[in-house]
């Protein structure tokens, strides 16, 4: 499923009060790069494998769609380059970044796909690799929802864009046709 590092380190060991040749081992953890409380119930979606219906990720909150997002990093990946097409994205549920990349992953690759986990990640795909590249066209249904829950999401650096209408201009920028319904 996935993996993250614990860096735990060794402060003490001494013969085990169970006896025998067991030792107790004392190590701390620093607790960086560990998943947080929010991607239990996500880790516990995913414990079977990658899921297969889509939309399962929709009922988190902000911090459980990070952790989702943060677990479609381990695939499943498409064919390397495949172009063309018509790919429908289901925006109901694009209400925040995690959700809108999450809902367009799902579009052009599946359930529990990464199609970028930022706006440079999203360009890295955009611009090829294991992903649909451009061109293709993408309807995106009920794109109002976006558009309306990251309005306050201002990208200073992007000339004062959203975040949803940055997203719209990459995805254009690099070829995809996109339709917004």
């Amino acid at each position: 499923m996935a993996g993250c590092r614990l860096d735990l380190h060794t402060v003490a060991a001494r013969p085990s009060v169970l006896g025998g040749a067991l030792i107790d081992v004392t190590v701390t953890d620093p607790g960086q790069d560990r998943p947080t409380p929010a991607a239990h119930p996500v880790w516990e979606v995913w414990s079977d494998g990658v899921p297969a219906r889509p939309g399962r990720w929709a009922r988190f909150d902000a911090a459980g769609r990070s952790a989702w997002l943060d677990l479609t990093r381990t695939g499943p990946y498409g064919p390397d380059g495949r172009s063309g097409g018509t790919y429908h994205l289901d925006g109901r549920h694009a209400t925040d970044r995690a959700g809108l990349l999450l809902a367009l992953g799902e579009a052009l690759l599946g359930p529990g796909a990464n199609y970028g986990t930022c706006l440079d990640s999203l360009a890295d795909c955009l611009s090829g690799g294991p992903s649909v590249v451009p061109p293709f066209t993408l309807v995106w249904h009920r794109a109002g929802t976006a558009r309306r829950a990251l309005a306050g999401h201002v990208l200073h650096h992007c000339g004062g864009l959203s975040y949803f209408e940055k997203t719209v201009d990459l995805l254009r920028e690099h070829g995809v046709t996109v339709v917004l319904r």
